[in-house]
């Protein structure tokens, strides 16, 4: 029996595509097919959350220490304009000096402004692209966060800039009133300011 060529394309393509899906079904029912690792490791994460959550659920409570500790914060610093800081500085060699600041130490990672600005771009045929740059601060130069253990403030009684630093076997301590503690009693003022002419400003 003679086949024409239009009959042959038919046959061939029909046993073409009987191939294609046997050899789909054949690899979408083989059990045998392994499961990527990250999917196994997904599945058991995502199970393992439902159950704990499930056997353990999260406490609903009636007050939070934290919010309150939150608001004590803002009530001791944020009513009081004039409101003192007394910082206390202990070196390595267990010295301690100290400075009265009229509000708190700011450290120069602290900025008034955002540190980053989105600015969209136009792309011409591509349409737009946005991207994050860093932003000027407002003495119109760019900031990092390698100086953040430098702090800087307003002296109590004179109104003059002091700045210190902490780090490197230096720390700070930083309380809302003098301290007449054991560890404090030889410390000696590192500004203009001493405890004594701080209380007697007012």
């Amino acid at each position: 029996m003679r086949v024409s060529k239009s009959m042959k394309s038919a046959l061939i393509l029909g046993a073409v595509t009987v191939a294609v899906i046997g050899g789909t079904a054949s690899t979408c029912g083989d059990e045998s097919s392994p499961e990527s690792g990250r999917t196994k490791e997904s599945k058991k994460v995502d199970g393992n959350y439902e159950r704990l959550v499930k056997n353990q659920p999260a406490e609903e409570g009636e007050y939070s220490p934290t919010r309150e500790t939150k608001n004590f914060w803002i009530r001791t610093w944020m009513k009081d304009p004039k409101k003192l800081s007394y910082v206390y500085i202990q070196n390595a060699n267990g010295e301690v000096g100290y400075f009265v600041l009229q509000g708190l130490p700011v450290t120069y990672c602290v900025s008034l402004l955002p540190p980053e600005k989105y600015n969209r771009y136009d792309m011409g045929e591509d349409g737009s692209a946005g991207l994050l740059l860093k932003s000027p601060s407002m003495d119109g130069t760019y900031s990092s966060n390698t100086n953040c253990t430098s702090y800087y403030g307003k002296d109590a009684v004179t109104g003059a800039y002091v700045e210190f630093s902490v780090g490197q076997n230096q720390s700070y301590f930083l309380y809302d009133k003098p301290m007449n503690l054991p560890q404090y009693k030889d410390a000696k003022p590192l500004g203009p300011s001493t405890v004594e002419a701080a209380k007697n400003k007012d």
